[in-house]
């Protein structure tokens, strides 16, 4: 046999080895696989009860439902980027009405199905109960901080500064904060005894373990109302964001929001 047969020869049966492959994997590809998929960019502290909520979805519908979940003014600025996310969830009506101002949000899609609290907690070696904000900076050692999230672009951390201004006790403070990228890493630091205090929402204290204790619920009249926007990003307004969105105000999302510690925004939001 000429080289040039072989050749040939191996060419057919290498077609052929992957036309069997090809037919095997879409033979035993499962039916979600097969179906749709959604990809949704959510606010870090949304992370635990959107992956349940993703989960029982999936088992009703033939969509894959994946997620990013980071700072809300990140995955913004991915998304501006040309990011491909179907939905984006934001902790805070800012960062959602940026994306809107620039049209990558499709108005009618808005929702908003849940809120949020603002919460003082410790780490429990160091702070077992602390009655106020500033009796907590008070007792603050050396070298220790108050953790929040970054308050030029993070919602915790921008609520985190209105709450201190509100109780005068952000000027002359900024030596004893920290800032994190996120919620979820300020809770990370405290979680640690990296960081005695943190001012996260009251949903993270479900989710940060033993080491990290509740001291107080802050008054909403501190800082902006914690509510939680939801939309279907530009060129991705399909059947099944659309579903998914409906989803988001069934009562099986709606319950999980509650057991995660959320509470209900009025389902006309």
């Amino acid at each position: 046999m000429t080289p040039r047969r072989a050749a040939h020869k191996h060419d057919r049966i290498m077609r052929a080895l992957g036309f069997i492959l090809v037919s095997v994997l879409l033979a035993t590809a499962s039916p979600a696989a097969a179906g749709q998929r959604i990809t949704v960019f959510a606010a870090a502290s949304l992370s635990d009860v959107m992956q349940r909520i993703g989960a029982a979805y999936e088992t009703v519908h033939d969509t894959t439902v994946r997620f990013s979940f980071a700072a809300s003014s990140t995955l913004a600025r991915q998304i501006e980027a040309g990011a491909p996310a179907d939905i984006y969830a934001s902790a805070n009506t800012a960062w959602m009405t940026y994306l809107l101002d620039r049209d990558l949000i499709i108005a009618d899609s808005l929702t908003v199905p849940v809120r949020n609290s603002l919460a003082l907690v410790g780490n429990r070696q160091r702070f077992a109960h602390v009655p106020t904000p500033e009796q907590a900076l008070t007792a603050l050692r050396p070298g220790e901080r108050l953790v929040i999230g970054d308050p030029a672009h993070v919602p915790a951390g921008i609520y985190a500064r209105q709450a201190l201004i509100a109780m005068d006790l952000w000027d002359g403070q900024q030596q004893r904060l920290a800032y994190a990228a996120d919620v979820r890493a300020a809770l990370a630091l405290v979680a640690r005894g990296e960081a005695p205090l943190g001012l996260t929402y009251l949903t993270d204290v479900q989710v940060g373990g033993p080491d990290v204790v509740l001291l107080q619920v802050l008054s909403p009249d501190t800082h902006d109302r914690i509510e939680y926007p939801f939309g279907i990003v530009s060129g991705h307004d399909t059947a099944a964001a659309r579903a998914f969105m409906r989803f988001l105000r069934s009562d099986t999302a709606r319950q999980a929001f509650l057991s995660a510690g959320f509470s209900l925004a009025p389902r006309n939001d």
